[in-house]
């Protein structure tokens, strides 16, 4: 059987999270959670990721849309992926993966002050 191009998508997404060393998930999607809910769930040294992934000239639902802007309200990171972007996910998780948190927790404390 063949792979649809979101699938492989997807697949490219999960040797990229692999190769970093993350924790991921592909959320069940059975009707008992909610709509527009990312497609891959991360988490990588405390960051929280969500990565929807697409194909071709594949674009967003205003569900969608409204799902990742919460992740990103939120504190978290949420990309749209797809074959031509793959460059972005592997960007942060680098980003993350090179993060000191001594660092953020100085700023965090400076802010709070």
């Amino acid at each position: 059987m063949a792979l649809t191009p979101e699938r492989k998508v997807k697949n490219q997404c999960v040797e990229i999270l692999k190769k970093n060393g993350a924790y991921y998930f592909f959320p069940a999607s059975n009707g008992l959670g909610r709509a527009g809910i990312p497609d891959i769930i991360v988490c990588l040294y405390g960051y929280f990721l969500a990565v929807e992934c697409k194909a071709g000239k594949g674009k967003t639902t205003a569900l969608q849309d409204r799902e990742l802007q919460r992740i990103r309200d939120a504190g978290g990171v949420a990309l749209v992926i797809n074959e031509h972007n793959m460059d972005e996910l592997k960007n942060v998780l680098i980003g993350v993966d090179s993060y000191n948190f001594n660092d953020l927790l100085r700023n965090l404390i400076k802010e709070l002050k």
